[in-house]
């Protein structure tokens, strides 16, 4: 947060099993269009009691579309490429959201699927496998990954889709060096940490059966030059040789998505009135912008404009018992705790917090908080 905030990101959630940790940033501007927020996680390890093997995985709409990050970290060694990929089919078969049109992870119209996922390089020795990673010739290794391979032979691995491993395999190294194992052990580096992902794939389905708009947008048949709703490109597969605290190196993607939003409006309009310091009455005014399944715990919450999470308010005021229901009608409430309204002029915004999406729906635009200063 202390790295990210600074480039107008905030975490949006998170959700972590021992040694799986998966974290969600955004840009401030998207968070009222990141709704319906879920988290969830599979144990693996020792017959699914231990937590140091499965996934980890947040789902959330995103501008109307459903996406899901599944973070794994999969069973090790040379031998167990088809254990791997039967603990992925159940980690896929096991996790479940309270969604009606995305309840599986393969529902999303975007899955991305990362994490240690142990696929190892077979068949070639060691002497020739550094032997074609210091000379760059990363290709040669290609035909035995595990990942690659298994890739060709089980159908719903070929739905996803990797960049090419054009960068060093990144395990397993000394610690805090760039050398791999020199210990006793001698391990075979590996590409073992990865990133792929799948864009749902269309199926012909009969006209008179009836689908949600999802369902429809996946599976009718695109016109002529008409463009997917959604398009992935991948912009950056690499590593970072920097990082010496574990055995690992980390992997990095940077993709970029081009989208049809299918939702331009936020929610919930929400805005100050009155003068915001200590010493005077301020009024938090909104309105709902579009229908949504409100709460009582709803609330609005008055923020320095570059806020880090959700929980990093100032102050903070419950939205009114009775639902609103028109957008026409303006609600005032006055935040708690006045006090902790700050001394100086600062630049804040109100957020609405829902308790049913689990994110916020509603920004406010900015204003200046403190004393001797005007809305």
């Amino acid at each position: 947060m202390a790295t990210l905030g600074p480039l107008g990101y905030v975490k949006v959630t998170s959700i972590r099993m021992q040694g799986l940790l998966l974290l969600l940033f955004a840009r401030q501007a998207h968070l009222p269009f990141i709704r319906d927020i879920q988290t969830t996680y599979t144990r693996t390890g020792l017959f699914g009691y231990w937590g140091n093997k499965g996934g980890v995985s947040v789902r959330f709409s995103f501008f109307g579309h459903m996406l899901c990050f599944l973070n794994c970290h999969l069973a090790a060694h040379m031998n167990y490429a088809a254990q791997r990929v039967d603990e992925f089919e159940y980690i896929l078969d096991m996790q479940d959201f309270d969604m009606y049109n995305t309840p599986h992870i393969l529902d999303h119209k975007l899955v991305f699927w990362f994490g240690d996922l142990n696929f190892r390089i077979e068949d070639h020795g060691l002497h020739f496998l550094r032997s074609a990673i210091n000379s760059n010739r990363f290709n040669l290794l290609w035909d035995k990954d595990q990942l690659l391979m298994m890739r060709k032979k089980e159908a719903f691995l070929q739905e996803f889709e990797e960049g090419p491993l054009r960068f060093k395999p990144t395990y397993k190294f000394d610690r805090f060096s760039d050398s791999y194992d020199t210990s006793g052990k001698k391990r075979k580096p590996a590409w073992t940490d990865r990133i792929l992902w799948r864009v749902k794939p269309k199926v012909n389905i009969p006209e008179e059966e009836e689908g949600s708009e999802e369902e429809e947008e996946v599976r009718k048949p695109l016109k002529d030059g008409e463009d997917l709703p959604l398009k992935v490109v991948l912009d950056t597969y690499t590593c970072s040789m920097n990082y010496g605290i574990s055995d690992h190196k980390p992997v990095i993607g940077t993709f970029s998505l081009e989208l049809k939003k299918k939702s331009e409006t936020p929610l919930v309009r929400v805005y100050a009135e009155g003068e915001w310091s200590a010493s005077e009455d301020a009024i938090v005014s909104y309105n709902i912008l579009e229908p949504f399944p409100s709460s009582t715990w709803d609330w609005i919450g008055l923020y320095k404009i570059d806020f880090k999470n959700a929980l990093d308010y100032i102050t903070y005021t419950w939205v009114k018992d009775d639902e609103v229901s028109s957008s026409e009608e303006v609600i005032q409430v006055t935040p708690y705790f006045l006090d902790n309204i700050p001394v100086l002029e600062t630049e804040c915004v109100l957020c609405y917090y829902s308790s049913n999406t689990q994110s916020i729906v509603g920004i406010s635009p900015p204003f200046q908080v403190g004393l001797g200063m005007d809305c």
